[in-house]
């Protein structure tokens, strides 16, 4: 098949494998490199060493993986398809209900990364099949990609002040992915930047981890402090964290665009179980092999049981001191707190000590 011929196809392709958008960009980000050392100067990216690692090879795709000419990018929007009008709003009210446990919206169906990955390997045999084997490697937030300056240089979106790619067809309720090739294909054009004077994302932050336009300090982010950071989190932070267990979607539900956030038709974005709109309360009864059991498939799994319990026993510190539970509430989240008191895990007993004394 000819080059010409092949992107049209590859858009069909695309399509008929659930992927939202995709795009083309080159392998050139220079531009984007004095801002990625800034960035790690600062050492806004906490205890993710991963981060620093690789170096500057985060954005030079042909250092990463050698060969690599263009790069297919991959825009996989994620809301449920049974998702109401009125979701926004739902949403942001589920932090105003202590005794609610929050997990993100990405994170309660099936793990992203499975199910990315597997669309755009089936999207690179398609090609394969169509002009032979070529060289190629496919990415799904697993290595040091520079996910969002390869979305905004194909025309995916644009930066948003939170530092997520936003669209004005799809806001920023989606996942990105690529696929690194060794062929040149015509790169598609940037999308111009939408946020104007708009500062909703970064007043709304519950940390202030948003510590100007453009800028994350990682350290401060609720997503961090409850996924990639494995100690004890910051006593100054933990108030502010109040009900979220599993990542934070404040910035993306403060966002105007996000009215425009698409639902998918994919069944692996239906949230699971026990992890839309349970309690902390029954959450905390979780034991380990029920934890592992029920986030089999899970992007949630990877924190392991401890992690989940002291996300878990802060929350219930928080709601304790809300001042906006019964007795019953309040009784019931103090006897859940008290069963994990004496765990083997340092870091979850020091966490259940300063919940319980929140009473």
């Amino acid at each position: 098949m000819d080059l010409l011929e092949l992107w049209p196809q590859i858009q069909i392709w695309a399509r008929e494998l659930g992927l939202s958008q995709i795009g083309v960009s080159g392998i050139d980000l220079t531009s984007a490199e004095p801002g990625l050392q800034a960035w790690l100067a600062a050492g806004f990216h906490g205890s993710m060493a991963y981060m620093a690692a690789h170096g500057l090879k985060r954005a030079r795709p042909a250092e990463l993986v050698p060969g690599t000419v263009s790069v297919i990018t991959v825009r996989m929007d994620y809301l449920p398809h049974e998702t109401p009008p009125d979701w926004l709003a739902r949403e942001t009210a589920c932090s105003l209900q202590p005794g609610q446990a929050v997990v993100s919206v990405y994170a309660r169906g099936r793990d992203y990364h499975k199910v990315l990955r597997s669309r755009l390997q089936k999207l690179q045999a398609l090609i394969a099949h169509a002009i032979g084997p070529f060289g190629h490697r496919v990415f799904t937030d697993s290595a040091p990609v520079l996910e969002a300056e390869l979305a905004t240089r194909s025309g995916l979106g644009w930066r948003g002040k939170h530092t997520l790619v936003l669209s004005r067809e799809a806001g920023s309720m989606f996942f990105l992915g690529e696929l690194f090739v060794d062929f040149a294909l015509p790169e598609t054009p940037a999308a111009s930047a939408h946020c104007g004077q708009c500062t909703a994302c970064m007043d709304l932050c519950p940390t202030q981890a948003i510590v100007g336009p453009y800028q994350l300090d990682a350290r401060r982010c609720i997503s961090y402090l409850t996924i990639e950071h494995a100690g004890p989190i910051d006593e100054a932070l933990r108030p502010l964290i109040g009900n979220r267990i599993y990542g934070c979607d404040d910035c993306q539900l403060a966002c105007p665009w996000n009215k425009f956030a698409q639902v998918s038709a994919l069944p692996d974005w239906q949230a699971r179980e026990g992890l839309g709109d349970a309690g902390i309360v029954a959450l905390l009864a979780w034991n380990e092999a029920e934890f592992l059991r029920r986030t089999e498939g899970s992007a949630i799994r990877r924190i392991g049981h401890a992690r989940w319990l002291r996300n878990l026993a802060l929350a219930a510190g928080n709601a304790l001191a809300s001042g906006l539970l019964d007795v019953k509430e309040r009784e019931d989240l103090q006897e859940a707190l008290l069963a994990h008191a004496s765990h083997p895990d340092p870091v979850v007993q020091e966490q259940v000590a300063w919940s319980l004394a929140r009473a």
